[in-house]
């Protein structure tokens, strides 16, 4: 796993930066790359214009006077604003370093670009009333904002904000690797755009990682729709749902989609809907995934078609309804991969089935229930997570706010069920499908339908060949 490519928490960050430094490099060493790092960003923005580095005691400070010097030797109208004075041996010689005017905290500053340097991920504690307040101040009396690493006053680990009324940024510049907060909500919503800036962090044993764009290949030149892989879609009392499911399933690489349902009436025409009994259809040896929940309803036959899917030795994709009936005697005995899509009030039923108390950060949830329950978890939301019983871990980059409409589960449920279909391994079919679903939302225009996400999956897809 690259460096851009995991997601690590506050502990991890500090042991990979003490390898770096064991190996032989210095704190100051690598201050001096993530400030460098990060001033590039910064003169992109603001080239020759007005910045303003605010800055902490610690080495987020540290970083912020090297941020200062850099963009001052460049020619940049640049200060600093020294919140306190540097309380760590790199961040004084950072200080000692810049060159330029640095201001007290009570200091009128307006400009083109504001730069947060006041605290960085290891902040636990909330802010004082006077830091917030002058947060406040300067990104109000500048044009863009800028938080280097995280924002001031955001608990890197749990995405959470520690004070009310926090300013959000346009950007965001991650140091050395992503952070949950960077992920996670509500603390994500508040950063703006998010940017990389390399330090040399070596990959971390156990470490999360961001889903990125996969890499998929065409149907082999011989293949036929079965060897695509079959996926039956299980219906139930609100029959739309499936078809939904199904419709997007079309579009993510199963090349045959058969619904199981009790009326064949309204069904698009190429979409193959079958009527017959559930248990003659799930004996076909020729599925290799299984779809259950969406419109499947609660009732006691949803119950029986419930463990009917759950009885097909092949990867079953669990959404919706499924996720309020499942339980651990459901999956007793069950070998084949499942994977559990719950949004979180369906989170909060399965944690409760399971035995789990709930608490903890939304990626310790995510892994005790896959570690509970031996399902591959996709925790989804406006943060989504998959979890996979053996610990493995992955968050999905910020997807558009205009998901939040009906149906849209319904349509990442089909895409997950279709990239099990074909074969690949349940973490990576749920991986694929998370992407894809976020891809195809990006393809939309506003306040799009699911209908028009579901239609938008091919073109998603065709971007990862």
């Amino acid at each position: 796993m690259q460096g851009s490519e995991q997601v690590l928490t506050v502990a991890q960050m500090r042991a990979a930066e003490q390898a770096l430094i064991e190996a032989g490099s210095s704190v100051e060493a690598l201050m001096d790359t993530a400030g460098r790092g990060a001033a590039e960003w910064i003169w992109r923005i603001a080239g020759r214009g007005r910045v303003t580095v605010l800055c902490g005691p610690g080495n987020n400070g540290g970083d912020g006077y090297v941020i200062a010097e850099s963009l001052r030797t460049r020619g940049a109208d640049v200060a600093v604003i020294a919140a306190m004075p540097p309380t760590s041996q790199a961040a004084e010689k950072a200080r000692s370093a810049y060159r330029g005017d640095v201001l007290g905290p009570d200091a009128a500053r307006s400009g083109e670009v504001f730069v947060d340097c006041l605290f960085g991920s290891g902040l636990t504690r909330a802010l004082s009333a006077e830091h917030v307040q002058l947060l406040t101040s300067l990104v109000a009396g500048h044009g863009q904002s800028i938080a280097i690493d995280v924002p001031s006053g955001i608990d890197s680990d749990r995405g959470l904000a520690l004070n009310e009324d926090l300013p959000t940024y346009d950007l965001t510049l991650a140091l050395g690797a992503w952070k949950f907060a960077h992920m996670l909500m509500p603390a994500a919503s508040m950063m703006g755009t998010l940017r990389f800036v390399p330090i040399g962090v070596e990959p971390v044993a156990g470490a999360a990682s961001m889903i990125s764009q996969p890499r998929i290949a065409a149907p082999d030149a011989q293949a036929h729709k079965y060897k695509r892989g079959l996926l039956a879609v299980v219906g139930g009392e609100m029959q739309g749902a499936a078809m939904l499911a199904a419709h997007a399933a079309q579009g993510a690489g199963a090349g045959y989609i058969k619904v199981f349902a009790d009326s064949a009436a309204r069904a698009p025409h190429d979409i193959v809907v079958d009527t017959g009994r559930l248990s003659d259809v799930l004996v076909d040896d020729r599925n290799t995934a299984v779809l259950v929940g969406p419109g499947l309803g609660r009732r006691g036959e949803a119950r029986e078609r419930l463990a009917i899917a759950l009885g097909d030795p092949v990867p079953v994709v669990a959404d919706a309804d499924a996720l309020v009936l499942l339980g651990p005697r459901s999956l007793a005995g069950r070998e084949a991969p499942t994977i559990a899509t719950p949004h979180e009030g369906e989170l909060v039923a399965l944690e409760r089935a399971f035995d789990l108390d709930g608490t903890g950060s939304k990626p310790d949830r995510a892994v005790a229930l896959a570690a509970a329950s031996g399902m591959i978890v996709v925790a989804k939301g406006p943060d989504t997570l998959v979890a996979a019983p053996d610990g493995r871990l992955a968050c999905a980059p910020r997807a558009t706010s205009w998901l939040s409409t009906a149906g849209t589960g319904d349509v990442l449920a089909g895409v997950i069920a279709s990239r099990a279909a074909t074969g690949v391994d349940a973490f990576t079919a749920a991986c694929e499908g998370v992407w894809l679903h976020g891809a195809a939302a990006r393809l939309c225009p506003p306040a799009f339908s699911a209908n028009q996400l579901a239609a938008a999956v091919p073109k998603a897809l065709a971007a990862c060949l």
